[in-house]
C-alpha cells in the first residue's frame, strides 16, 4: 500500500485473459455443484431475481438475497489478504485467486457436512444449500467486492465493511462476522438474539 494509503491498482490482462480464467472457474464450480445435487433455481419455479426473507424457502435460492452483500465483503477480505503478494503476482492473478477461493467456498458451503453445520449451529434451520444461480451470483458478488477494494483507499473499504455489517445486523440480525463465529464457535446467546 502506498504512503498515501491508496491501494488503487489496475487489474491488467495477463498472457491469458482474466475473464477466461474466471469463466473456467465458474464452469468448474457449477459442474461440482450439479454433481452435489444442487438445484439450478428455486424449486418454487417463479422468477424473481431476489428474495429478502431469510426465514423462508426462498433464501439462498434466487440471484440476490441479503447474504449477497456478505459475499461482497468476502472480496474485501480476499483483497486485503492477497495485497502483501502484490510484488510477486499481478492484480489479475490475485483476482483469479480470489475467484478460485470463493468458488471453493461455494462448493464447501453446499456440501452435506457444512449444510448440516449451518442447520445445527446457526439460525439457518431451514437451510438446504444454495441454488446454482445463487452460488454464481455469490461468486460475482465476491469479484465485485474485490474490484471495489482495489479501487478505493483502505479506510474507505474498512468504512464500507463496517457499514454493511451494521446494516445487516439491523435488518436480518446476521452478518459476515457473526456467520463465521456461529460456524466456528457457536454462541447460544447470539442464537437466542437472532431467533425470530
Amino acid at each position: 500500500m502506498s504512503e498515501s494509503g491508496s491501494n488503487r491498482e489496475t487489474i491488467r490482462p495477463r498472457s491469458r485473459p482474466v475473464w477466461g480464467d474466471l469463466g473456467l472457474i465458474t464452469v468448474a464450480m457449477v459442474a461440482v455443484l450439479l454433481w452435489l445435487g444442487r438445484r439450478p433455481w428455486c424449486k418454487c419455479g417463479g422468477f424473481s431475481p431476489w428474495s429478502w426473507e431469510i426465514y423462508s424457502q426462498h433464501n439462498s435460492q434466487h440471484l440476490i438475497d441479503p447474504y449477497f452483500f456478505s459475499h461482497v465483503l468476502h472480496g474485501f477480505v480476499f483483497f486485503a489478504v492477497l495485497w502483501p503478494l502484490r510484488h510477486r503476482f499481478s492484480g489479475a492473478t490475485r483476482l483469479v485467486a480470489a475467484g478460485a477461493v470463493e468458488a471453493m467456498w461455494e462448493i464447501l458451503e453446499n456440501s452435506p457436512m457444512v449444510i448440516q453445520r449451518y442447520r445445527e449451529a446457526t439460525i439457518s434451520l431451514d437451510y438446504f444449500g444454495d441454488s446454482i444461480a445463487n452460488s454464481i451470483f455469490d461468486l460475482i458478488a465476491c469479484l465485485l467486492g474485490y474490484t471495489i477494494a482495489s479501487r478505493l483507499r483502505w479506510y474507505y473499504v474498512l468504512a464500507i465493511f463496517v457499514i454493511v455489517e451494521l446494516v445487516l445486523l439491523a435488518t436480518i440480525r446476521d452478518c459476515l462476522v457473526l456467520n463465521v463465529i456461529m460456524l466456528v464457535c457457536p454462541s447460544q446467546a447470539i442464537l437466542d438474539w437472532q431467533s425470530p
